[in-house]
């Protein structure tokens, strides 16, 4: 079992936000189990909360920007990247402006102070969202598309082309997430000049420097746009190097382009809310495709969550067969309603059940349109719980099973010959004095098909 994590103690860093310009003091502090990451405006009254979630994305212009109830959070995504990148599950990020100290314009002084005050494991298993299927997104206005495929690890490619010559085509891959801290968390934002242009004119980047961005010179710069510049990042003098770029700065890979933009895939994806065991691949990948399909996927993964279908490989030898249930429970043909035992733990179980057209209830249970009786349904989770229950006897053929409790027994789709059912159930507390208090879930199809709150307890035979 892979546990969450979060950071040991809390740590500040100061800096100004790239675009407001405004001195940000942020300061990263633990958090609970299943928390996540979320930010804090502590400069507001209240201090206002938003949680790093896909759908309070409301702009990507020149970063993901998130809003809550009118309180907004600026360029969230280098540092959501530096916390995946540094394995850590939950955190409080307490901001006294909108926006994060934009630093060098990477997540490097992010990572650097996670590390400084270590991350540590906490008493809570860590969620995955395994990828058992190619998913995707396309933005056919400017070609961009996003996907991801099943991969045992999370991997990102992402491949760049903005048609201009001085950058070209690049890509970038991580094959592991402990390549990010040494590999991508140090690559710089960048931007071209003709959009430094706009972005001057309407009074934007006011934090921005030559330290903090890598500028491409697409375009032949006017004097106009040279006095522009050196008054906005306070220089005496600007140049182009021979590659391509403005002076003040060297690049630290030929293709830190890419893999910035494959740090922004990483930090935009983080608002899925889960991990994900997936190969990312991002094709010419910007904020708005990368938030839009962390949108859909955090919609497909919630559908998912809310039917709580589980994924077992039928085909594995199982830890029970039928002889072997029967020499625990006492039901016999044909109301033994459970035919394999596929997985089971001291807190769990789950059983499985062919339904086919030779049982007897389909005889009288609308024979011209066959449905499982829902009550069987029910009796079929308990009867796996009540292996889960004996199994902690050490003579269980001497032990019955009785029902004390059926609470909150919902039928959500019709169970019909030829179907596998699987049913799943964990305690809601521990088992003492022979009792047994469970949530049971019954699945066919893909689909959540009953659930029901159960409450069982042996006693000796007389």
């Amino acid at each position: 079992m892979v546990k969450q994590k979060t950071i040991k103690s809390e740590i500040s860093l100061v800096g100004v936000g790239l675009h407001t310009g405004k001195e940000v003091k942020m300061t990263f502090k633990p958090a609970p189990i299943n928390n996540g990451f979320t930010f804090v405006r502590v400069d507001l009254e209240g201090s206002p909360i938003i949680e790093a979630d896909a759908n309070y994305v409301v702009n990507t212009q020149r970063g993901t920007n998130l809003e809550k109830l009118g309180v907004k959070i600026q360029t969230s995504e280098h540092v959501l990247a530096a916390f995946v990148g540094c394995d850590v599950d939950n955190a409080i990020i307490e901001l006294d402006a909108s926006e994060p100290p934009i630093m060098d314009g990477s997540s490097k002084y992010f990572v650097e102070a996670i590390e400084k005050v270590g991350v540590e494991e906490q008493d809570a298993e860590r969620k995955y969202y395994v990828v058992k299927e190619v998913i995707s997104f396309a933005d056919e206005a400017t070609g961009s598309e996003i996907l991801v495929m099943p991969s045992d690890d999370y991997q990102v490619t992402a491949m760049v082309d903005f048609g201009t010559k001085v950058l070209g085509t690049q890509n970038a891959t991580m094959k592991s997430l402990s390549e990010f801290k040494t590999e991508i968390a140090n690559c710089r934002t960048f931007s071209f000049l003709h959009e430094l242009e706009s972005l001057l004119d309407n009074g934007l980047i006011k934090g921005g420097d030559l330290n903090n961005a890598i500028v491409y010179v697409d375009k032949e710069i006017s004097a106009n746009t040279m006095e522009n510049l050196k008054k906005a990042f306070g220089k005496d003098s600007i140049s182009v190097k021979e590659n391509g770029i403005l002076d003040n700065l060297t690049l630290h890979y030929p293709n830190e382009a890419a893999r910035h933009k494959l740090l922004d895939v990483i930090g935009d994806l983080a608002l899925v809310g889960i991990r994900i065991k997936g190969k990312v691949i991002a094709n010419k990948p910007g904020h708005f495709v990368n938030t839009q399909f962390a949108k859909k996927l955090s919609k497909i993964i919630k559908i998912e969550q809310k039917n709580h279908v589980p994924c077992y490989d039928l085909n594995l030898p199982p830890l029970m067969d039928i002889h072997q249930i029967m020499n625990i429970l006492p039901h016999r043909p044909p109301f033994l309603l459970i035919d394999r035992i596929i997985e089971m733990s001291e807190t769990h179980v789950v059983g499985m059940k062919n339904v086919t057209m030779n049982e007897n209830f389909f005889v009288g249970h609308f024979p011209d349109a066959p449905v499982m009786p829902g009550v069987l349904i029910v009796e079929a989770m308990a009867q796996s719980g009540g292996i889960l229950v004996l199994s902690t006897v050490p003579d269980p053929e001497n032990y019955l099973t009785y029902f004390m409790k059926i609470d909150n027994v919902k039928f959500k789709h019709k169970v019909l010959p030829g179907d596998t059912l699987l049913f799943k159930c964990d305690l809601i507390s521990p088992i003492r004095r022979g009792i047994c208090h469970m949530q049971a879930n019954a699945y066919a199809n893909g689909k959540l098909v009953a659930e029901a709150e159960l409450m069982a307890q042996i006693a000796k035979k007389q």
